[in-house]
């Protein structure tokens, strides 16, 4: 099998790799294996030192990354180094905070002392998805790395340049080759993976089906994953919202990496007082996006990451004109078997629509219209997704108590929703499980170990009369 690094905007072939046998894979793992006993003795001083590290590589780096991504992938080189930058600041808060967020729990009991101890569980897999290739992996590795685990990278196969690329920075960085390394391997070994003993816990960025999967493997062997898969987010818009600002974040969070984010804004629920004139300054904002060649500073979007997720949308947004809904901005492919796909609205989303239902993985922004505030909640948890969420009005206060009941595992108020080292992470309902980054992140791979301690201190002798 080969593993092709495939550049969408040029449809040309950049590099072929040859997928590992399963003997190097073996190997490799064992190599981990190995290395996670020794690894987990050292202190939180010496990981913090070949983290920050790490975090300065990344920025000395940074043209070169985001010139890899722009190429395996279509993302824009501004945008890549905005990715790079983030990884660098993520590096960096797991260096600062790791040994606090993972200190021992003292608890109050009958025993002379007791605590919660947080110790690394040894190798972890992660599985982990090609829209943001650097952010992804770094988001599951610092952490890991700083909690005193090694980690074991299958990425997804169209990016096995960014791959390699990350592996050579925790390298070059300092810390052991065997705590962090790439898997060029297809999805036919990945069971083999986390059925063998020495995989510890896995964690999987990707698509619903893939952490199905991923999670019933694991499930069979008693091994802990961390799933954060796929979102249909809810952008409410009140009557009394910024129109303005709302549509302009609107445009720009349904264009995230060319919408091909799980936090992308992908549903506009608006009520309808103010939804003819959301849509119309939406539509101007999305039509002033210029498109282009992703290694140009200018272009604010490049192409879907490969021709064939291009067609997918395609057959999404004809399936569900044919069920209802209304094209409000004409866009998409120019022709069949293309990756660049201008964006796209629709309106008159209702049930038994593809676009009601599934999420839309690319620039489709869909309208739905609520007749209040209740009506527009009810909307919004009327889907089988719950990452992210944002709500927009002027009354600050009303948002944040509609915030708790919108069911995503992010909502936020008067802003887009993003991702940053100091926030939690994740979903509920499909969109998956457990928590990626804050102190929650690093927690999720460590041993949460109740300790007891009864008797005298050692080193104390009763006194002999």
């Amino acid at each position: 099998m080969a593993i092709e690094s495939y550049n969408p905007y040029t449809g040309r072939v950049l590099r072929r790799f040859r997928a590992f046998s399963w003997s190097k894979t073996e190997r490799i793992l064992e190599q981990a294996y190995r290395a996670a006993a020794e690894w987990r003795t050292t202190s939180f001083a010496h990981r913090a030192r070949l983290m920050q590290r790490a975090a300065a590589l990344l920025r000395e780096r940074q043209d070169e990354l985001a010139r890899i991504m722009a190429l395996e992938m279509g993302k824009p080189v501004a945008d890549g180094r905005a990715e790079v930058q983030k990884c660098a600041l993520t590096c960096e808060y797991y260096a600062q905070h790791a040994e606090a967020f993972l200190a021992d729990e003292e608890i109050k009991t009958e025993a002379r002392r007791s605590f919660i101890a947080h110790e690394p569980l040894g190798v972890v897999l992660a599985i982990m998805p090609w829209n943001f290739p650097f952010w992804q992996v770094v988001r599951f590795a610092a952490p890991a790395l700083m909690a005193g685990n090694v980690g074991l990278l299958k990425h997804a196969s169209n990016v096995p340049q960014c791959a390699l690329a990350l592996e050579k920075i925790f390298h070059d960085a300092g810390f052991p080759p065997a705590t962090f390394r790439t898997l060029l391997i297809g999805s036919d070994l990945v069971g083999r993976l986390i059925e063998d003993d020495r995989v510890r816990a896995v964690t999987l960025t990707g698509s619903e089906p893939a952490g199905a999967e991923v999670a019933a493997t694991a499930g069979r062997q008693i091994k802990k994953t961390v799933l954060e898969l796929g979102g249909s987010d809810a952008f409410i818009v009140l009557a009394d919202a910024d129109l303005e600002l709302a549509a302009q974040t609107a445009a720009q969070a349904r264009m995230i990496n060319a919408g091909q984010s799980c936090i992308a804004a992908k549903r506009f629920i608006v009520e309808k007082p103010v939804v003819k004139e959301f849509i119309s300054k939406m539509k101007t904002h999305l039509l002033a996006l210029r498109t282009g060649d992703p290694l140009l500073e200018s272009t604010q979007y490049g192409p879907l990451a490969r021709p064939d997720l291009a067609d997918e949308l395609t057959q999404q947004v004809e399936d569900s004109v044919r069920q209802g809904a209304k094209v409000e901005l004409y866009g998409g492919q120019s022709q069949p078997g293309t990756a660049l796909f201008r964006p796209i609205i629709l309106s008159n989303i209702k049930p038994g629509q593809r676009a009601y239902s599934e999420e839309l993985f690319g620039p489709v922004a869909l309208i739905l219209e609520a007749r209040d505030a209740d009506d527009a909640i009810r909307l919004a948890n009327d889907s089988r997704f719950g990452l992210g969420a944002s709500i927009w009005t002027k009354d600050a206060q009303h948002g944040q108590e509609l915030a708790r009941r919108v069911e995503a595992g992010a909502v936020f108020v008067n802003s887009m929703v993003k991702s940053s080292p100091e926030m939690p992470f994740g979903g509920v309902k499909k969109s998956g499980y457990g928590r990626e980054l804050s102190h929650l992140g690093i927690r999720e791979f460590v041993n949460q170990k109740s300790v007891w301690v009864s008797g005298e201190a050692s080193g104390k002798q009763k006194k002999v009369e």
